[in-house]
């Protein structure tokens, strides 16, 4: 069985982040879901910070994205998102993501535009990415292993050993998951 879960614009702004839980994604013990909204954001905020950046190769990730999971661009919800009440308005339609794809989780590095009492009428709950690679990781040890392992063999420029890549990941707040991976150096 699949967890649905949507990944928010802020995970996957992160190449590092991204391509970690995008290669959890691809292990089968979650279906991930996204918009073309979500796209938009993500890309927008990489333009905006780094305008040295070419949008054609973020579009490029888009569709990669989008092609190698399938069922993951979102559409349909959009009726969804007026109904909705959160602290900022312009995440209701992650919100609405994630209720139209029955999604058990949004992962989001934005916990308090995601309150529970908003939430849990629709049994979805806000996670950080580290609380969600960690809780994965406690169920599905040998897949997240999996996963890091090929995330860390991606990485060619420059390649990085087990000890940099857990730094790299260190960096990117996920503090409880190099706990457990550090458990499992040989494996990554």
């Amino acid at each position: 069985m699949m967890i649905d879960v949507v990944y928010d614009a802020c995970v996957i702004y992160s190449a590092t982040l991204r391509d970690l839980l995008l290669n959890i994604a691809r292990e089968r013990i979650v279906r991930p879901h996204w918009s073309d909204e979500i796209h938009e954001e993500w890309i927008g905020g990489l333009l905006r910070k780094r305008p040295g950046l070419n949008r054609e190769s973020l579009e490029r990730t888009r569709r990669r994205m989008n092609i190698k999971f399938k069922n993951s661009l979102t559409k349909g919800h959009e009726s969804i998102v007026p109904t909705l009440v959160l602290p900022d308005p312009k995440d209701r339609h992650v919100l609405a993501v994630a209720i139209h794809t029955q999604s058990s989780w949004i992962i989001t590095l934005n916990l308090k535009d995601f309150p529970q009492t908003a939430l849990q009428p629709y049994g979805i709950a806000s996670l950080s990415p580290d609380d969600f690679v960690s809780r994965l990781f406690q169920e599905f040890p040998y897949f997240v292993l999996r996963a890091a392992r090929k995330h860390r063999l991606s990485l060619k420029h420059p390649p990085k050993t087990v000890d940099e890549y857990l730094a790299t990941l260190e960096k990117q707040g996920l503090s409880q998951t190099v706990a457990f991976l550090r458990k499992y150096e040989a494996d990554i």
